[in-house]
C-alpha cells in the first residue's frame, strides 16, 4: 500500500489539535501546581488556627484563675462573675 499525502487543511486541523492538547496539558499542569500552593497556604492556615485555640484556652484558663468563672464584656472592661 502507498503513503498518501495529506491535504493542507487536514495537516492544519492535525496540528490545531495538537496544539490545543498541548494547551491542555499546560493548563492541567498549571492547575495542579496552584492546587499545592492552596494545600501549602490550607497547612500553614490550619497550623495557626490550632495555635490560636491553645493561646485562647490559656488565656481563658488565666482569666479563670485570676477572676474565677464568669464572663467578659469588652465593651465595658468588665469581668462579671457567673452566679451559682
Amino acid at each position: 500500500m502507498e503513503n498518501t499525502k495529506l491535504t493542507i487543511e487536514e495537516i492544519e486541523q492535525l496540528q490545531e489539535l495538537q496544539k490545543e492538547n498541548q494547551a491542555v496539558a499546560q493548563e492541567l499542569g498549571s492547575l495542579e501546581i496552584t492546587k499545592l500552593q492552596i494545600e501549602a497556604r490550607r497547612e500553614e492556615v490550619v497550623k495557626y488556627f490550632n495555635e490560636l485555640k491553645t493561646k485562647e484556652q490559656e488565656t481563658g484558663k488565666f482569666f479563670q484563675e485570676k477572676y474565677g468563672v464568669g464572663t467578659i464584656d469588652l465593651d465595658k472592661g468588665e469581668f462579671i462573675p457567673t452566679s451559682i
